[in-house]
């Protein structure tokens, strides 16, 4: 049974920097992406970072800069550094993983998807 938790939600000022952690346990394939999507009150789910098995990554424009992706793979984590935060970046973020090479990972669907992590951001 494939699991994904995230963590490191958490409340900070404008200008800020949070890290976000998701542990993924019984996901076996060893071609696949994994990807960060957030979803704020009232909007729609955006893809914001998307990692594939060489990898490869991949950013939503808005990110871009001041995000990065990244995973250990012995560890089995996946991780989203986020920097210079902004209000308009709070949201719920969720990481997400699917089977199969794809290079860049934003343009397709999911199949595995975590409970998500709050992130707030003051200004």
């Amino acid at each position: 049974q494939v699991q994904l938790v995230e963590s490191g939600g958490g409340s900070v000022q404008a200008g800020g920097s949070l890290r976000l952690s998701c542990a993924v346990s019984g996901f076996t394939s060893r071609s696949y992406c994994m990807n960060w999507f957030r979803q704020a009150p009232g909007k729609q789910r955006e893809a914001v970072a998307g990692i594939n098995s060489v990898g490869s990554t991949t950013y939503a424009d808005s990110v871009k800069g001041r995000f990065a992706i990244s995973q250990d793979s012995v560890k089995n984590v996946l991780y989203l550094q986020m920097n210079s935060l902004q209000p308009e970046d709070t949201a719920m973020y969720y990481c997400a993983a699917r089977g199969g090479y794809e290079h860049n990972c934003l343009l397709y669907a999911m199949a595995y998807w975590g409970k998500g992590t709050l992130v707030t951001i003051s200004s």
